[in-house]
């Protein structure tokens, strides 16, 4: 087969995948509300061949780029989506604890989705892409954070669980709820407009004085001569981006306020009553042991092996570059949670909490200093 060949059975294969996750979703919810075992079965089974598929684009799209496809964020969300799910697999069969798939499912479908906003163009690599370190360093970067990404699950439930109406804790669990919903809103957007919406160009005058062009693939809100508040943006790169989150939430706060109206509750008490059936101690056990397991493959990933790679890349192994300070800063933050869980006893409500923060933590480092903050991994 050639390269083309290669990148359609990928392409349909993932493709595949994400439809079958988001039907395996249904038979996860009735199974998790009733422990039925027609539907435990008929989950797990949509979810195997979904991961199968994945696997199947994955070796697919290797063999039609020639390197491991982990070098830009299409292919990188791709694969952390790809890990999340054997993740969850693995996890979900040593606790016997299935209704796991149900909450993190969402979660892996969101991550997919945002990938599937980028371009999925395969293009040649420059020189500092071109080492197999880095295929290593990303590899294990997404399956440390895969990992992890269960522990904010299992957290999410714990904190579910035991949420009231009234507390403080509810509040804040609430709003983690409605950021997922914008990023769905993003996704929908971006997908929309990618389907119906021609992108328009902008001329703007870029720092260096000169006049340059940039492409907005939403409809413009925001552009470089917009006032924010007391702030003009001067340069459309940063209204490009201002423009993307205005949109991302406008469309969010919808998707939100109709769930609202239609069923007349929150998110929290929409999902609460599938956590009924939930051991409140085994999801911290499960928490405790997703970072147990997460951290060590971070340390190795997102640290060792990254700085093995910075210097084969760029002749040193740090630089205080904003990735790199923000992989130390997520370091540092598990390493302080397993030291509290450990010698303060913190658990429970803490350690829901504090896993929340540190998916937080991967998900600003992967996503937000990747496409926002300028520096040597803006290529992504």
């Amino acid at each position: 087969m050639n390269n083309e060949q290669y990148f359609s059975i990928s392409s349909n294969a993932l493709l595949l995948a994400f439809i079958l996750l988001l039907i395996a979703i249904v038979p996860f919810g009735f199974a998790t509300k009733s422990r039925h075992t027609v539907s435990w079965k008929s989950a797990l089974a949509l979810t195997w061949i979904a991961f199968i598929l994945q696997i199947i684009y994955f070796v697919c799209r290797w063999k039609a780029v020639g390197h491991a496809p982990v070098s830009n964020m299409y292919e990188f969300m791709t694969f952390f989506g790809i890990m999340l799910i054997g993740a969850v697999l693995l996890i979900s069969y040593l606790y016997k604890q299935w209704s796991i798939g149900f909450f993190a499912l969402p979660i892996a479908l969101i991550v997919l989705g945002y990938g599937s906003v980028f371009t999925n163009k395969a293009a040649p690599l420059i020189p500092s892409l071109q080492s197999n370190w880095l295929a290593v360093h990303v590899i294990t970067v997404a399956a440390s954070s895969a990992v992890l990404s269960v522990a904010f699950v299992t957290g999410l439930m714990y904190l579910l669980k035991t949420a009231t109406t009234k507390t403080r804790s509810t509040k804040w669990l609430e709003l983690v709820l409605f950021n997922l919903i914008v990023v769905v809103g993003f996704i929908l957007i971006s997908t929309l407009c990618h389907l119906f919406f021609s992108p328009q160009t902008v001329e703007f005058i870029n720092k260096g004085g000169q006049t340059t062009v940039a492409t907005y693939t939403l409809p413009i809100i925001i552009s470089n001569d917009t006032e924010v508040g007391i702030i003009k943006l001067t340069t459309s790169i940063n209204a490009k981006k201002l423009n993307t989150i205005v949109w991302s939430f406008l469309v969010g706060i919808v998707l939100y306020l109709i769930i609202r109206y239609t069923t007349r509750k929150t998110l929290c008490e929409i999902l609460k009553p599938f956590t009924l059936r939930m051991d409140l101690r085994l999801l911290d056990e499960i928490s405790h042991r997703a970072i147990l397991i997460g951290f060590p493959l971070f340390s190795l990933g997102g640290l060792f092996f990254a700085m093995i790679w910075a210097q084969i890349a760029w002749g040193r192994y740090w630089g205080w570059d904003p990735k790199e300070v923000w992989a130390l800063i997520t370091w540092l933050f598990y390493a302080a949670l397993l030291h509290l869980r450990l010698t303060k006893e913190w658990e429970g409500e803490r350690t829901a909490w504090l896993a929340i923060i540190g998916f937080g933590l991967i998900v600003f480092n992967q996503v937000f200093v990747n496409l926002v903050i300028a520096g040597l991994h803006s290529y992504a």
